[in-house]
């Protein structure tokens, strides 16, 4: 029996499918990397509703993440939603069930990075993407962002952060992602795929 491919673990929660768009475009740049895979994961949404079930597996869009998706990742793309400039509830409440994740050190050295989507211009995409990595500093990851050589960071009049890859859906029509922040995303994956084929090795 053959060895699974090494994967890059795009996880993200997205409620008007903006982020959901960036984790595919973050997915498109890991599969240029030869040898490596992304694994496109969700997470379902939180409810106050403590009777509350959803149904294993959902409805439409990428399957739900497990421990084991995490755990035995290669790197891993963190996204979602700015909500006040932090992560949205869903992802958060994914990321305090991996305590025994920590304990084990199973993501300690591995490559990992944040993007996030936000309705408005100033909304706190970059805390969002600074909080989102403080978690994963506590896995002991070695964090990727979005080097300047990526010409596309200065040109952007939409999206694109060092931090990681971001986009401004707007508050009223949702805005589509513009060419620039595809490319941004494509370049943030590919990069995250070498940085995680490099350490895995």
């Amino acid at each position: 029996m053959s060895e699974p491919s090494p994967y890059v673990l795009v996880l993200y929660y997205s409620r008007n499918g903006q982020t959901a768009e960036l984790a595919q475009q973050i997915a498109r740049g890991i599969a240029r990397v030869s040898g490596m895979e992304a694994r496109l994961r969700t997470v379902p949404p939180v409810s106050p509703d403590t009777d509350a079930a959803l149904p294993a597996v959902p409805d439409n869009g990428a399957p739900y993440a497990t421990k084991s998706d995490l755990a035995n990742c290669a790197g891993l793309a963190l996204g979602s939603p700015t909500r006040f400039g932090n992560m949205a509830a869903p992802l958060k409440h994914f990321l305090d069930t991996t305590g025994d994740l920590w304990l084990s050190g199973a993501l300690a050295g591995k490559p990992a990075g944040a993007f996030t989507s936000t309705g408005s211009l100033h909304g706190g995409q970059e805390t969002t993407l600074l909080t989102m990595m403080v978690p994963l500093l506590h896995h002991g990851m070695v964090l990727c962002g979005l080097p300047y050589t990526e010409k596309g960071l200065s040109a952007t009049d939409a999206g694109g952060t060092p931090y990681g890859p971001t986009h401004w859906a707007g508050t009223e029509e949702q805005k589509a992602l513009t060419d620039t922040e595809k490319k941004l995303c494509q370049a943030f994956g590919e990069r995250l795929a070498r940085l995680a084929d490099k350490l895995s090795n």
